[in-house]
């Protein structure tokens, strides 16, 4: 077995041979953990689809197993996090927007990610996001 490997483990749109060969090579990307400030100001991203992609790296300081969250913006920037929190916040936004698409309510939409204080570690900080 490799030290590090990457496979698709969904995306919110049927992705082409080329497609899924670039999602899982990220050195393209914007690591949101490195663009976002400890300020709040955030950046503003305008989603158009996103891949989770589920990594195993034998180097890994804490865990060897883990995913990574790649979200396409409009403009054609790739924005990756292995941050949950965002996660959470971001799939609760992208299902509702999209149910609400396929019921017909077209509307534009954004999110901004920021960083919060962990209430939970005196010091750090955790990524987030909101609808705009």
């Amino acid at each position: 077995m490799s030290n590090y490997s990457v496979k698709i483990k969904s995306s919110s749109k049927e992705l082409s041979t080329k497609e899924r060969i670039r999602a899982k090579d990220l050195s393209d990307c914007v690591k949101l953990d490195k663009e976002i400030s400890e300020d709040g100001e955030g950046i503003i991203i305008y989603p158009e689809s996103y891949i989770v992609l589920e990594v195993h790296n034998e180097k890994s300081k804490n865990n060897p197993d883990y995913n990574n969250y790649v979200i396409n913006d409009k403009d054609g920037t790739r924005y990756a996090t292995g941050s949950e929190s965002f996660w959470r916040a971001f799939s609760d936004i992208w299902d509702e927007i999209t149910d609400a698409i396929s019921d017909g309510e077209v509307e534009e939409w954004g999110i901004k990610a920021y960083k919060l204080p962990s209430k939970n570690y005196d010091g750090k900080t955790f990524i987030t996001c909101s609808i705009i």
